[in-house]
Parts: structure tokens; C-alpha cells; sequence
């Protein structure tokens, strides 16, 4: 155990002080950092000093007075409401654009009388004539509700035009609980409450940090595994520390490496997300922080930390293998391919977590790492099931650990071509792990 400390600190610590992982890690930083300002630089170079005048659009009601009253009034009612109207008088549209510019507006609205018992034409007149996202999105509701008070003329009231003018959310539930049959022991909850935007997000950064730990950090493994071959060091180092040693030492060291990376890259987004600034383009999201699915933290970080070692064990058993860094890159592709398939399963399953496909996934160790965070975050999965995966997860970690172990030992003196199964499983038999 000693040397085992040994050797991941010295893999920690070599790992940390090169010139590759300082650089990978500082630009990685500042491409987050940069891409988290990316909304407040455009605003910056845009005029961001004017922003609050872009928020006021006139209205030129053309004689449409009632029109125009139900379109602010609508508007002026919406939650996080920042749009401000702005009268403007004379039908010339010169006299329009003039008092626009003059004011400074981000644009006006001019309403059109149509024919007799037509709803009127309403055009939105820009500077640049695009109307942005967020006042579209406004106007397009508001525009709705007046067309419907202008056609029903009264016979609606208020409450029946606003049911009229609200979309309709499609519910969904299971069989068991439209039958009213208790699955709170089921250990997913809800399947109603589970599909919010934080177990969303939650759900897709956990896969995501797990495709992208498992992809580098395995090359990592592999190629320095590689590299100590090719250069004859792994000779020297056999002779004070056992294979088995080095195996797990790299494995568990290169794990810091990547741990150290997250906290950075966690830390680095933290601090630029509380800047002033940004909480208010955070705030614009909806997002609460605080309803964070903890449940699905800690499951994650589970199948997360099993599905890394996995995978990690099978790459530094790949990388033993091979005595030429030129030849690596072939000799992972199974590996990687296995990881792709993982990560696109998840991914792409994300609106059909019961599906056929995801239920089989979740049980397969080379996928549960991805499914099974998908189901527990938004769908709706047994405890038992969760139970059985981890389980199998776990047998697959100790027996591909123990396979891994014996090509490891075997591979890492065997130089020249790469062995075929066949010479690689006579080597193998010599050694008892």
C-alpha cells in the first residue's frame, strides 16, 4: 500500500507540473471564462450603456386607440415585464421614424386600420428591421389576445379570452398512477415533478463530464503507459514496483489529475456566474440553484466515479499492449467507440428515458454509466433496478480489473508487434493474480 501511494502521487504530481496539463487547463478556464461573457460583451459592444432605451418601442396606433390599449396593457402585465410603449402622434411615416430616432427608441409599432371588420395590420419598424427574441415574444401573445377581443366584441369576458389565449399543458402520468396506485417506493418520485429544467441540466452536464473524463483521461493512461514502453523506463520501474502496482498507482493518480481539472473548471464557472452582470442574464433563465436534485447528484457521482475506473482500467490494459505511441490511437478505437455509444445513447434518449433500449442500457456496465443517470433524473426507475445495475457494475469493475491486471502484467515486457489474443492468452496463463 505504501508504494501504491507512491506511485499515484508521483503520477499526481507529474501529471500537475507539466507544461500540456497547465496549458490545457488555463485555456479551458478562459474559453469558459470568455464564453460565460459572451452575452455581456455583445450588449457591451452594442451599446450597452443605451440598453435601457432598446427596451422602449413606440406605438403609432393610427386612430386604433382601443387596439393599442389592450396591446401595453397585456404586455405591461407579463411577468418580468421590462418593454416600455411609447405614444407617437402623425401618420407620415417620416414623422414616425424622425420622433423614433430622436428618442431613441428600439423600434415602433404601427397599426394599420384594415377593411370593415378586419383585425388591423400591425408592422414592427426597426432600424435594422429584425424584431428581437424577447420583444417578439411579448408582442406575438399580446397581439392575440387584442385579435380576440377585437372578433368576440364583448361576448368573452376577460377570464374566458385569457383560457382562450394560454396554451394548453399536455400532462402526462404512468398507468399505475392514473389508477391511483402508490409507487412512492419506486425511488424516482414523481415522473411529473422530475422533468424541471435543474434535473435537466443536471442529467446532461453529469453524462457529459463522464464521456469527456472517460475519453481523455483514459488516453492519458493509455498513452503514458505507452510512452514509458517505448522508451525502455518501464524496464527500471518494473524492477522496484510490481505492473499490478504501476496499474492501479496510474489509474487512481490520473484520477486526481481529472478531479483536480473539474474543481478548476466547477470553481472558474462559479465565480464568473456571481459577477453582477451575469446574475442578471442567469436570472433571465429562471433558474433556481436551490431545487437542485440531490438525489441525482449523488447517484451520479456513483455511477459516474464506477463507470471511470471501468473504463480507466481497460485503457492503461490497451495501452500496456502497445509499444509504439503511433499506434495507440488505433488500439483505443474499440474503447472509445464503446464510450461514444454510451454517451449518444444517453443523449439521444433523454425525452424516452423508459424506452426499451434505455432499460436494457441502464444494465449494461459500458452504458449504465450514462443511462442510468438519464432515468433516475427523468424518468421513472425502480430502487431495485438502480440496485442491479450497480451490482453488475461493480462484478464488471472487478472482473475487467482482474483481466486488465493480467495484460498489464503480461503486455508491458512484450515489445516488437503488437500480440495476437492467442500469444497474448499463452503469456497470460503463466502469471496468477
Amino acid at each position: 500500500m505504501n508504494r501504491l501511494g507512491t506511485v499515484v502521487g508521483f503520477t499526481f504530481k507529474n501529471k500537475v507540473r507539466t507544461k500540456s496539463f497547465l496549458i490545457t487547463t488555463l485555456l479551458l478556464a478562459l474559453v469558459m471564462t470568455i464564453g460565460i461573457h459572451v452575452p455581456f460583451l455583445i450588449q457591451l459592444f452594442t451599446g450597452g450603456d443605451d440598453a435601457a432605451s432598446t427596451n422602449k418601442i413606440g406605438i403609432a396606433d393610427g386612430g386604433q386607440t382601443e387596439i393599442a390599449q389592450q396591446i401595453e396593457n397585456y404586455v405591461s402585465a407579463l411577468p418580468n415585464n421590462e418593454l416600455e410603449f411609447v405614444p407617437l402622434n402623425g401618420q407620415d411615416a417620416a414623422a414616425l421614424n424622425e420622433q423614433a430616432k430622436t428618442q431613441k427608441l428600439g423600434g415602433y409599432l404601427e397599426i394599420t386600420p384594415g377593411e370593415s371588420g378586419t383585425f388591423p395590420a400591425v408592422k414592427y419598424i426597426s432600424d435594422d428591421g429584425v424584431v428581437p427574441n424577447d420583444i417578439q415574444a411579448a408582442l406575438q401573445p399580446a397581439l392575440e389576445n387584442a385579435k380576440t377581443r377585437f372578433i368576440t366584441a364583448g361576448a368573452l369576458s376577460d377570464a374566458q379570452i385569457a383560457q382562450l389565449t394560454t396554451p394548453v399543458q399536455l400532462q402526462f402520468s404512468s398507468y399505475d398512477r392514473a389508477a391511483g396506485v402508490d409507487t412512492s417506493s419506486s425511488g424516482s418520485g414523481n415522473n411529473e415533478e422530475k422533468f424541471s429544467p435543474m434535473n435537466f441540466i443536471t442529467v446532461y452536464v453529469l453524462m457529459t463530464l463522464f464521456f469527456f473524463s472517460a475519453m481523455l483521461t483514459g488516453n492519458m493512461i493509455a498513452s503514458e503507459v505507452t510512452s514509458e514502453k517505448s522508451s525502455r523506463v518501464m524496464e527500471i520501474l518494473i524492477t522496484s514496483v510490481s505492473p499490478l502496482t504501476q496499474m492501479f498507482g496510474k489509474v487512481m493518480g490520473v484520477f486526481l489529475v481529472g478531479l483536480l481539472q473539474i474543481v478548476v473548471f466547477g470553481v472558474t464557472i462559479a465565480v464568473n456566474l456571481m459577477l453582477p452582470h451575469n446574475r442578471n442574464v442567469l436570472a433571465g433563465f429562471d433558474l433556481d440553484f436551490s431545487q437542485l436534485p440531490v438525489d441525482v447528484l449523488v447517484y451520479g457521482l456513483i455511477f459516474y466515479i464506477l463507470g471511470y475506473f471501468l473504463y480507466a482500467l481497460l485503457y492503461a490494459a490497451v495501452g500496456s499492449i502497445v509499444s509504439r505511441t503511433e499506434d495507440l490511437g488505433q488500439a483505443v478505437t474499440p474503447l472509445t467507440m464503446l464510450s461514444l455509444a454510451a454517451f449518444y445513447i444517453g443523449i439521444f434518449s433523454l425525452n424516452s428515458t423508459n424506452s426499451l433500449l434505455m432499460k436494457i442500457s441502464s444494465f449494461v456496465p459500458f452504458t449504465s454509466p450514462t443511462t442510468m443517470i438519464a432515468r433516475i433524473g427523468l424518468g421513472e426507475i425502480a430502487f431495485w433496478e438502480i440496485v442491479v445495475s450497480l451490482v453488475l457494475l461493480l462484478a464488471a469493475i472487478f472482473f475487467f480489473g482482474w483481466l486488465s491486471a493480467k495484460i498489464y502484467r503480461t503486455g508491458v515486457l512484450m515489445y516488437g508487434k503488437r500480440p495476437s489474443f492467442k500469444e497474448l492468452r499463452k503469456a497470460m496463463k503463466a502469471y496468477k493474480i
